[in-house]
């Protein structure tokens, strides 16, 4: 991987350790909003008996936990860049009871297994973060057995994502920020649609499908949701941080009449809309 993009996974990698107390206060939520995007790849995927299943960009867990919880006689590989995530993960499959899991910290685009060794591979939420996105699918298929099964969800477009937008759609107009870069890490960047069905076909996948799957962020309150978002959202704490304590106040006030505006009755659970697209080997 050439060095630029080593030195965001680096950056990645630092982040998502810092903010691993955020993502573990806030699991149930957000887990909770993740389901619906996990249960379709499980879906999908449709792992059973002895499977040997690979959970990349697993976070806190899911969906690899859920998984292993179906594979009485099978095995899933968790892995995430981050170590402090996967301390979490591992606490929440004790929790579970599960002993079927293994931790693993490793960079997706440099797995640390040998060719053909997985019969499914599920990635939610992972690839609009790899630093290479073609390197990653490439190394995913590598590790999938002939005929395994790979599934994966991002986020779809910003118009269709109130969750995220009114939050940092706020901060972007107070702080005039910079767009980053083209193709950059970001929330939105595979949310064109075909874009991830494009890599899939490119790493030389198959029967490649494409569905959108809807969510519900069940906040309840403004302040659930603002309290989440600024506790697990690493470019919205960087944006915070970055502004006087004013601008910080002007911005959280804005974001809740954005919020309050679009549910007047106090009860905050917001849409949402991702693409879960799968392949065969």
């Amino acid at each position: 991987m050439e060095p630029h993009l080593e030195e965001i996974r680096d950056q990645q990698k630092q982040s998502w350790n810092k903010f691993s107390g955020g993502w573990k206060k806030w699991d149930d939520l957000v887990m909770d909003f993740f389901k619906p995007m996990g249960d379709e790849i499980i879906r999908l995927l449709n792992p059973k008996g002895n499977d040997y299943v690979l959970d990349i960009a697993s976070g806190t867990g899911e969906p690899g936990l859920t998984i292993a919880g179906k594979l009485p006689d099978g095995k899933v590989v968790i892995t995430d860049l981050a170590e402090d995530m996967l301390k979490i993960a591992h606490e929440n499959a004790l929790l579970k009871g599960l002993t079927n899991v293994e931790t693993v910290a490793c960079d997706v685009c440099e797995l640390p297994f040998p060719d053909n060794t997985f019969d499914a591979i599920s990635c939610r939420f992972g690839f609009m973060f790899f630093p290479d996105m073609q390197l990653a699918a490439n190394e995913m298929v590598r590790v999938l057995k002939p005929g395994g099964k790979i599934a994966t969800a991002v986020w779809n477009i910003p118009e269709k994502n109130f969750w995220i937008t009114a939050t940092m759609g706020t901060i972007n107009k107070n702080l005039e920020l910079l767009p980053p870069p083209p193709g950059s890490p970001g929330i939105f960047r595979c949310a064109e649609d075909g874009f991830i069905s494009n890599i899939f076909s490119k790493a030389g996948l198959k029967n490649i499908s494409q569905v959108e799957v809807t969510g519900k962020l069940n906040c309840k309150t403004v302040d659930a949701y603002w309290g989440m978002l600024t506790e697990v959202a690493a470019p919205i704490v960087a944006a915070l941080d970055s502004a006087s304590d004013e601008m910080n106040e002007k911005i959280k006030t804005e974001t809740y009449a954005k919020v309050n505006e679009k549910y007047p009755d106090g009860n905050v659970v917001i849409d949402s809309s991702t693409w879960v697209i799968y392949g065969e080997k």
